[in-house]
């Protein structure tokens, strides 16, 4: 097999030095310990969860708060936090939500077989916690996306490892916590897994249908939340929604023709992600690409739809990275994250109730580049076989972008 010198694959696996790791460290403490200070009860979002769950069990309802926009199971989940004082919850979310992004990365780069001691894997973490702005956003409202940021690399490691049923149990699970990552279900009826696609909505269903009959409003589920969910009433929240279909409202776009662009867009997202789980045989970016494809589809509709909600599909593109063929290997994946770098400012667009359009753009380029691998040349991606038929990152000559 040639290897062409502007290849990058084999320095990026190779392993990172001890200076780099401390950098690491230090960023992700340095991280957590910020996000400490500047909130206070875990983060804004997380308070959410935990102002319904104390609603709960002082005998109300969860669903009073128009912005909770959870699963009933989710109430039971956020139990146990609302029994901490704020001082405690306002150290111990931060540093979770930091660890559990660093999950998210562990399990991309495993889908990936890449090193957990390699240079992309300390250079990736360290690049998405100080270079990309969502990352920081993420922690510092203790969002419950990092949940959804963790199940979706550790669904699709398990499913290339033909566990499959295990990966509904975790996709059914995240959407027990926060129904985000319901789109990945289509990947199971892609692939014809049945009990994996009945785990990951069996899951749910009974959570949280047993934790609904201990609520004063077992229906609110339905009857508030989805109301919401569907129209985006919120004009606050709406500021910051980055689906087209929010977004191009604030441009003068009719919001009927809006609403049906997003739809066409993530309709054609899905029949991409489904083309390119049919193209080409098992392998790592098959998975990555495949997921990712979804859940940009879905984020391209959904309403809300925020920045950090890309921390669910970035990871797994990025670590794909030592792969020729992959979508991290082309000009648009950069391109798309140049908005998010944090301190860059963008005439006209400095307010942070207008990153919303930077945000929008991301998704868009991102969901773009992503689909663009439905069409790709069958047998380019990057997937060849080493020892044992498993797939191993490229060593073929290939640019790094």
């Amino acid at each position: 097999m040639r290897t062409g010198k502007n290849d990058i694959s084999g320095w990026l696996v190779r392993p990172a030095g001890g200076p780099a790791r401390a950098v690491l460290v230090t960023v992700l403490a340095a991280s957590a310990v910020h996000a400490g200070r500047v909130t206070s009860d875990g983060g804004m979002d997380n308070a959410i969860v935990v102002r319904a769950a104390r609603a709960w069990l002082a005998g109300g309802s969860p669903y009073d708060d128009p912005h909770f926009l959870y699963l009933p199971s989710a109430v039971l989940a956020a139990a146990p936090q609302a029994l901490l004082p704020g001082a405690v919850l306002r150290v111990l979310v931060p540093c979770a939500a930091v660890a559990l992004l660093a999950l998210a990365w562990a399990c991309a780069l495993r889908l990936h077989r890449v090193p957990l001691r390699s240079r992309l894997a300390v250079l990736g973490l360290t690049g998405l916690a100080v270079g990309f702005a969502p990352f920081g956003h993420l922690v510092r409202l203790g969002n419950w996306t990092v949940t959804a940021a963790v199940a979706l690399p550790l669904s699709l490691l398990l499913a290339s490892r033909g566990r499959w049923t295990a990966a509904g149990v975790v996709i059914g699970t995240a959407v027990a916590l926060k129904p985000l990552l319901a789109p990945v279900v289509l990947l199971f009826l892609f692939a014809g897994r049945w009990r994996a696609l009945a785990a990951s909505v069996l899951v749910p269903a009974l959570a949280s249908g047993a934790a609904a009959l201990l609520m004063p409003d077992p229906a609110g589920f339905f009857t508030r939340t989805l109301p919401f969910l569907l129209h985006g009433d919120d004009g606050f929240v709406r500021l910051y929604e980055a689906s087209p279909a929010a977004v191009l409202p604030r441009l003068g776009v009719p919001g009927a023709l809006a609403q049906g662009l997003a739809v066409a867009a993530a309709g054609a997202g899905v029949l991409c992600a489904y083309l390119r789980w049919r193209r080409t045989g098992p392998g790592p970016l098959r998975f990555a690409e495949t997921g990712a494809g979804l859940m940009l589809s879905a984020f391209l509709v959904s309403r809300p739809s925020y920045d950090h909600y890309l921390l669910v599909a970035l990871p797994l593109l990025l670590a794909g990275l030592p792969y020729a063929g992959s979508v991290a290997r082309e000009a648009w994946f950069w391109v798309a994250l140049v908005p998010q770098v944090p301190g860059l400012t963008w005439p006209w667009l400095e307010s942070e109730r207008r990153r919303a359009f930077k945000d929008a753009f991301t998704l868009c380029v991102l969901a773009v580049a992503v689909a663009r691998r439905a069409g790709a040349a069958e047998g380019a991606v990057g997937e060849h076989a080493g020892a044992g038929g498993a797939p191993q990152p490229a060593r073929a000559s290939a640019t790094p972008f």
